[in-house]
């Protein structure tokens, strides 16, 4: 990543925030207790704190903050379904050449007749083979203007929950001025990894969503699963030129997840082109919204 997509937060900047002095009692400390106990009382404000200092100038601080929180946004993540059918699945069908490996066990009479002299019953033999995967999602993540706290913690935990929800077949891209695909389509990395690199981006530019959409069609070309979808974190107020709506009609499926005090125009985009939308107050509440917006309609 660009190093100007990696500016930090001083030490002065994060004391502003409540909590903080808990969190890291002193430079280059981080006390996991502390962050256990903000959890326990305000979620949405210890994740958005613990996002914050994951973009710290100190870099000792930084790398325990992001450590952390790599794991913890994960592990948020895993509320709800674990997966929404995106890993193949191994199934069984009536025998073809070339169509899978023999299936032993749903053969075996078939072949005991055969072994007795009987002709092989070619209709009574089955094969296993891999179904395709039937999702696979491409995540866009807005990241104009300034992304930190909230907003960076709810992207982070969308980014895991997305990896959980279709593994076989994922990307995430965060977008500005311009798209950087952090996770491609077809490239293996696992979800704590991900999560690391979305938590040294800082916000900054104009909002370029049509980019964005064509990107995720891109993306998602290349996947070979039955339902292809946008997974759309933004208040989708475009402030770049380009055409929102033909981009968004290019997609197969669009859902978006929009910050709960600021989704006017996400709720007119999505009347326009019938996606659903979502509406979240803080990082716990994505795996949820998620669930709802993937579920079969």
């Amino acid at each position: 990543m660009a190093a100007g997509r990696r500016r930090t937060l001083s030490r002065h900047n994060l004391e502003r925030l409540d909590g903080f002095a808990q969190l890291s009692p002193e430079v280059g400390a981080l006390d996991e207790e502390a962050f256990e106990a903000l959890m326990a009382e305000d979620p949405d404000a210890a994740l958005a704190l613990l996002a914050g200092a994951a973009q710290a100038t100190d870099p000792l601080l930084r790398e325990l903050a992001r450590r952390l929180a790599s794991r913890v946004m994960v592990d948020v993540a895993r509320q709800g379904r674990s997966r929404s059918g995106g890993i193949g699945t191994m199934r069984t069908a009536p025998y073809q050449p070339d169509a899978g490996d023999l299936d032993l066990d749903a053969s075996v009479e078939a072949l005991a007749q055969h072994r007795a002299g009987a002709g092989l019953d070619v209709d009574r033999l089955r094969v296993r083979h891999w179904s395709r995967p039937t999702t696979a999602l491409c995540l866009l993540i807005d990241h104009s203007g300034s992304m930190s706290g909230r907003p960076l913690a709810a992207g982070a935990v969308g980014a895991a929950a997305v990896a959980m929800r279709a593994p076989a077949q994922y990307a995430v891209a965060c977008f500005s001025s311009t798209v950087l695909v952090l996770k491609p389509m077809l490239e293996r990395m696992p979800a704590e990894l991900v999560v690391d690199d979305l938590l040294a981006l800082r916000g900054c530019g104009i909002t370029d969503l049509a980019e964005a959409l064509n990107e995720s069609r891109r993306q998602l070309y290349s996947a070979t699963a039955a339902r292809k979808v946008t997974v759309l974190f933004s208040d989708c107020r475009a402030t770049a030129p380009g055409d929102v709506l033909a981009a968004a009609n290019g997609l197969d499926e669009l859902v978006i997840v929009a910050p709960e005090h600021d989704d006017t125009e996400a709720l007119v985009l999505g009347t326009a082109v019938g996606a659903r939308v979502a509406r979240v107050g803080g990082p716990i509440d994505v795996p949820a919204a998620l669930d709802l917006l993937l579920a079969p309609t």
